[in-house]
């Protein structure tokens, strides 16, 4: 029997933990598998994906820029994707058809709660960027209960139409990137920006910060330390990166592909110190 293909995309894609995570969920679960990461550049990607697929390829997870356009090529859409319009994982059906879904969000939460001790209830809150990321985190932070959400992107069209997406305007306000330095301090930052990964300067006002502040990068390895190393300069209570939200994420996907669920506790664990 083959054994089963599965592949992370992305550009840039490099720096990607994913293979050696899943290989790690190999190992505990004793399952033979094959996981392999993909560059694909934006013009490419939809040809790539349904060339993995078509050759036998099972599931795929989907990182940046293709999110939106992983939503779109799925002819089955869970309700999650369906709501964000946006997706980091695909799977083949059994009737070849490919199923888009998103668990960025839950990953995201499961990991705050877990291993951050944060709570995002009651929280105002300040999300930096407007892309498929930050859609999933969007929505997951209103769902868990924060006070107000600030939506601020270098575009601010990006960030005014993420907005208008969500359903809790009353909760929901934009403002420019250029008039953050005029905002009072957060209690929780969620930076789902590329800058860190894209190696681009945040240059991010202190006026952001506080003791109470908690920062937390979707982000991980090199491309969180510029936002975590300035949140930590800063004063903020805690800074954490999101490789926690990768294995949670990537859990997802492979409990779902495979019907076992792995340990992450063990798998984090294992990044880490490969990681550092």
């Amino acid at each position: 029997m083959p054994i089963p293909r599965f592949a992370v995309f992305g550009h840039p894609i490099a720096h990607s933990l994913s293979p050696r995570l899943h290989a790690l969920f190999g190992e505990q679960t004793g399952i033979a598998l094959e996981y392999v990461a993909v560059d694909a550049t934006p013009e490419a990607f939809a040809d790539t994906v349904r060339g993995f697929f078509a050759a036998g390829g099972r599931g795929a997870n989907v990182t940046l820029p293709h999110k939106a356009a992983a939503f779109a090529l799925g002819r089955v859409r869970t309700p999650v994707a369906e709501r964000l319009g946006v997706a980091n994982v695909l799977t083949a059906l059994d009737d070849g058809r490919l199923e888009a879904d998103s668990n960025d969000g839950a990953g995201m939460l499961a990991d705050m709660r877990a291993r951050c001790e944060i709570d995002p209830v009651h929280r105002n809150a300040l999300l930096l960027g407007a892309g498929g990321a930050a859609c999933a985190a969007a929505c997951a932070l209103l769902d868990a209960g924060v006070k107000s959400l600030v939506i601020a992107n270098r575009t601010l069209q990006r960030a005014q139409a993420l907005a208008g997406t969500l359903a809790q305007h009353a909760r929901v306000r934009v403002r420019e990137w250029n008039a953050l330095d005029r905002s009072r301090p957060f209690d929780l930052i969620v930076n789902a920006t590329s800058a860190g990964v894209r190696h681009a300067a945040l240059d991010l006002p202190s006026s952001l910060a506080g003791a109470r502040t908690v920062a937390y990068d979707l982000s991980y390895g090199p491309g969180a330390q510029p936002f975590v190393g300035w949140a930590r300069a800063k004063g903020c209570a805690a800074a954490f990166d999101g490789l926690g939200m990768l294995v949670e994420t990537a859990a997802a996907s492979f409990e779902g592909w495979h019907g076992v669920r792995p340990d992450t506790d063990a798998a984090l664990r294992a990044l880490r110190q490969v990681s550092q």
